[in-house]
């Protein structure tokens, strides 16, 4: 791979990435897997695989509008999958921090929403009021009994995915849904009180304008959100939008721009940028409670879909996006036996070179960039001599000259550069992951 074509090569959030996984044979005991790991600043990350409809951008693993009793049968699950996985973990284990993803959360009744979080409570050992808990909602799910149910168990901060408040927009995503719809649950949430909000925005859709673009960040940051997520659209194999896709010669021209735009407005507003895709409002603080740091600490990953990390394996259970797939992925999780939630079953092992790569793509791809000093002392080297090919991107003039931080041009490029730095094995093993 060159650093000559597309700046929107992929979505590095994580790494390595989960079609590189494969399945563990023998499985790993749970309890071997995390032993001799620290387990005193875990991150808990509960996975609800349901939404009110598949957005036309998604690739996430989800399924629209399940049957009730699927639903009520992946809880039961759940609850099964996370006593087991304490059991593994042990009494020692403290968690510091906890999210709730999917597929959307909120698509829970305001009952079954209050089951989600006694599992998670169970799990951890205790209330999560008092750590940073975030948890993921969409318009039409933000409803104010459900949003009680959060604030009462102490949700610190609520991301909504909005992508266009014009509703052609929001459309032309695959998102069909009405302004006033977005609005209500806006209010919906401010009116619950939960500390911080998270707007979702999306740029580069079909028949955007700078105009119309413009408009979307005005309507978001008339409510002041705490934070900001700007995703360029991305059109992938088996989405909504990959079955209708069009080539455009331009399209990464266009969405080029609209981040320029977007970083001025911000950066106008008030907001500082913590990523490619990340803002603050900068007036506001780091969440209350210790930092979620991506290299070190482990996170525990419950149901279908979750990932769980530690510092040398990666596991999560089978990946699939068609709509056929999932269902078929769902229904062998809710139909497991309680023990083999004991077990490891699907994933990879990161080696020592996996794991200072993973280091260096983590934190060269946040505005902060990475410390050189806590690399030498965690590896023993310097990042410049374990990754000579920065100086490249010194050279384009994308990152600084000790190669440790992005520019704001390498920033801009950040979905090119994490690709990019994928070593050759990981590269090798998502090439041959067949789609699902």
């Amino acid at each position: 791979m060159t650093l000559d074509g597309s700046p929107y090569q992929g979505y590095l959030y994580a790494y390595p990435h989960k079609t590189a996984y494969r399945p563990l044979r023998p499985r790993p005991a749970l309890r071997d897997v995390w032993a001799g790991q620290a387990r005193d600043a875990l991150f808990l990350y509960l996975h609800v695989p349901f939404c009110e409809m598949r957005c036309g951008f998604c690739n996430l693993f989800t399924r629209a509008n399940p049957p009730a009793q699927q639903v009520g049968a992946y809880l039961r699950q759940l609850r099964r999958q996370a006593e087991r996985v304490r059991a593994a973990l042990g009494g020692d284990t403290r968690f510091v921090r906890a999210a709730f993803g999917g597929g959307t959360p909120t698509y829970l009744e305001a009952g079954e929403l209050v089951e989600l979080f006694d599992i998670a409570e169970e799990t951890a050992g205790g209330p999560l009021a008092g750590l940073p808990v975030s948890v993921e909602t969409s318009p039409a799910t933000a409803t104010p009994d459900r949003l009680a149910v959060l604030a009462e168990r102490g949700v610190t901060r609520v991301s909504i995915g909005v992508q266009s408040f014009l509703d052609a927009e929001a459309r032309a995503a695959g998102r069909p849904q009405r302004r006033d719809e977005v609005e209500r649950a806006l209010g919906a949430i401010r009116a619950a009180g939960v500390p911080v909000l998270n707007v979702d925005l999306i740029y580069g859709i079909d028949g955007q304008t700078a105009a119309s673009w413009l408009a979307s960040l005005e309507a978001a940051l008339a409510w002041r959100p705490e934070e900001l997520y700007l995703y360029p659209l991305y059109v992938r194999p088996l989405t909504g939008l990959g079955r209708r896709a069009r080539t455009r010669a331009d399209w990464d021209a266009e969405r080029l721009a609209r981040y320029t735009e977007a970083t001025q407005v911000l950066d106008a507003a008030g907001y500082r940028q913590e990523s490619m895709r990340q803002f603050r409002r900068a007036d506001v603080a780091t969440p209350a409670g210790p930092d979620y740091c991506c290299q070190d600490d482990g996170m525990v990953g419950l149901g279908c879909g979750a990932r769980s990390y530690t510092s040398a394996l990666h596991y999560s259970f089978d990946y699939a996006v068609g709509v056929t797939e999932v269902r078929a992925v769902l229904d062998d999780y809710s139909a497991r036996p309680a023990g083999d939630f004991d077990h490891a079953e699907v994933g990879i092992v990161l080696d020592d070179a996996e794991q200072r790569r993973r280091w260096l793509i983590q934190s060269l791809l946040r505005v902060d960039g990475l410390d050189p000093a806590a690399y030498r002392q965690r590896f023993g080297a310097a990042h410049t001599d374990d990754f000579p090919e920065l100086a490249e991107l010194t050279r384009r003039g994308w990152a600084t000259a000790d190669g440790a931080r992005l520019t704001a041009a390498g920033l801009a490029r950040s979905d090119l550069v994490g690709p990019w730095l994928v070593s050759a094995p990981v590269r090798r093993a998502m090439a041959e992951h067949t789609p699902r």
